[in-house]
């Protein structure tokens, strides 16, 4: 099965394929040359955008990508983040303009490039000053070391502050952003895909499967399911926990919809992420050829308006079950401080 590139990224005039390849497993929980092998049938498949980031296995990501695109690098749309940290070392870290100028060059080594074609800033940084950002990276752009830039889980307010800046100093407003979007995690219909929309800005999704509550395997009455990525953060996945039943219910009341209209879950999944206007492409991340074939297959279902309506019906609109299903830890809300008006009373 072929995709072609029939996606416009926001206002870049770039075609992309409707999946870009994650690559956040590849150097940690997949080895080299299965992860190679797995690009390979990526790219053989149609699909031409490739993510990454300089913080996936600290560098081992980027490098295991060069190796699979030597000799295919013009032929695929590039991109990368930073802002995790490298190393031991806190100030290898943030979206300053001390180290954005380091890790950019770090990341065009280990990918083997003489330039990025869309290089993130991973989260939001209170540390840094947004315009410092903002003017490392147009300055990057006129360096022809990226081609364009963008965001990564930035609120909505944020990313109007971008553009009025942007506008404001004369510089180029971000051109995406990637953020969670699936039938778990709907959020972002609320206030960024507003006003992405609005500003010409490409939206790249992630999280499809909502990191595996939406794989089939979450079901009302069965086992607990095993996940790697369960046993690193096991609050958010553990069936047995309360505020995790909602979720459960939800995602067993999805899979039965599926069922229902001779879908799989991951059917009803990836296409639902795909039908939202503001979304340019949906990042998935195959751990073996089985999954990157159900994802492929996937991609070309529609869905009708009676299962659209039937999905808002489970899963309410702009809404999500856990905060920390949105990818951000919210600044203003932690410390507790931050949030609470106290008088000391001594």
């Amino acid at each position: 099965m072929t995709i072609n590139p029939s996606r416009v990224l926001g206002r870049t005039g770039v075609l992309v394929t409707p999946l870009t390849l994650g690559t956040m497993n590849f150097g940690r929980w997949q080895e080299e040359d299965e992860s190679i092998r797995i690009i390979h049938a990526a790219l053989d498949a149609g699909i031409t955008a490739v993510d990454t980031a300089d913080v996936y296995a600290q560098g081992v990501s980027e490098e295991i990508i060069a190796k699979a695109i030597k000799g295919r690098r013009d032929d695929i749309f590039l991109a990368t983040k930073f802002h995790g940290q490298i190393g031991d070392n806190p100030q290898h870290a943030g979206n300053s303009r001390h180290w954005i100028v380091r890790a950019v060059e770090n990341s065009l080594r280990r990918l083997g490039t003489d330039h990025i074609d869309l290089y993130q800033a991973h989260r939001p940084d209170p540390r840094t000053d947004l315009l410092e950002t903002l003017q490392t990276l147009n300055d990057l752009i006129h360096q022809g070391k990226i081609r364009y830039y963008g965001t990564s889980v930035f609120p909505a307010h944020q990313l109007v502050e971008a553009h009025w800046l942007a506008e404001k100093h004369g510089l180029i407003a971000p051109h995406t952003e990637q953020l969670p979007y699936s039938l778990l995690v709907r959020g972002a219909e609320r206030e960024v895909f507003p006003v992405v929309r609005k500003y010409g800005v490409g939206v790249i999704s992630y999280g499809p499967l909502a990191a595996g509550w939406l794989s089939g395997r979450y079901r009302v009455g069965g086992e607990q399911p095993e996940s790697a990525r369960a046993d690193l953060v096991p609050g958010r996945f553990d069936i047995g926990i309360e505020r995790n039943q909602r979720k459960l219910a939800a995602a067993d009341a999805l899979a039965r919809l599926a069922e229902d209209n001779g879908l799989t879950l991951v059917d009803l999944a990836l296409a639902f992420a795909l039908n939202h206007p503001a979304v340019s492409s949906v990042i998935i991340g195959p751990r073996t050829f089985p999954h990157l074939e159900a994802y492929l297959k996937a991609a070309t279902v529609e869905l009708g308006e009676d299962i659209l309506d039937r999905i808002d019906e489970i899963v309410d609109p702009g809404t999500h079950f856990l905060e920390r299903d949105t990818g951000r830890d919210t600044p203003s809300l932690q410390p507790a401080a931050l949030r609470r008006n106290r008088t000391n009373d001594h």
